[in-house]
C-alpha cells in the first residue's frame, strides 16, 4: 500500500468522527506488517477524560484481533494540516510500533514521513532497574 493510500483510508475513517464539543476531526490508518489496514476516528464524550483518539482506536481494534506487527500509520484531521499525536498516544504507539513509520498531509497536500521515534524519542519504559 502506497502512503498516499493509506492517508486516504485515514480520511475516509476521519468522516466518522464524533466530535460534538470540539469540532476537531482525527482519522487514523494503521498498517500491518501483514498488509492489512485497521482504521480509527475520534470520538468525544461528555466526560472529556473518557473521548480516545483515532490513533488509538486503530491500534487497539488491530491489537483486539490478535495483530501485534505493525509497519505505519496515516493521521489526519479536519485542520487540513500536519496534526501530530496527542502524548498519550505517542505512548501507545511507542508501546506497539516504536520502529513504525508516521505519515502526515500538510496544508499543500504533500506527505511528510515521520516515525514514532521521531514523534516521542524517549519514551516511557516501566522495566524496573535490578528487578528480582
Amino acid at each position: 500500500m502506497t502512503k498516499r493510500e493509506l492517508i486516504n483510508k485515514a480520511k475516509e475513517a476521519k468522516a466518522f468522527a464524533h466530535v460534538p464539543y470540539s469540532g476537531f476531526s482525527v482519522g487514523a490508518a494503521l498498517l500491518t506488517k501483514s498488509g492489512k489496514v485497521y482504521t480509527g476516528c475520534n470520538i468525544e464524550n461528555s466526560s472529556f477524560g473518557a473521548t480516545i483518539c483515532a490513533e488509538r482506536i486503530a491500534l487497539f481494534k488491530a491489537i483486539s484481533e490478535g495483530v501485534t506487527e505493525f509497519e505505519s500509520m496515516a493521521v489526519v484531521s479536519s485542520a487540513n494540516d500536519v496534526t501530530y499525536p496527542c502524548g498519550i498516544c505517542r505512548q501507545v504507539l511507542s508501546d506497539h510500533m516504536y520502529d513504525g513509520k508516521l505519515y502526515f498531509e500538510n496544508k499543500d497536500g504533500e506527505i511528510i514521513d515521520s516515525s514514532v521515534k521521531e514523534v516521542l524519542p524517549f519514551k516511557f519504559n516501566n522495566e524496573i532497574p535490578n528487578k528480582k
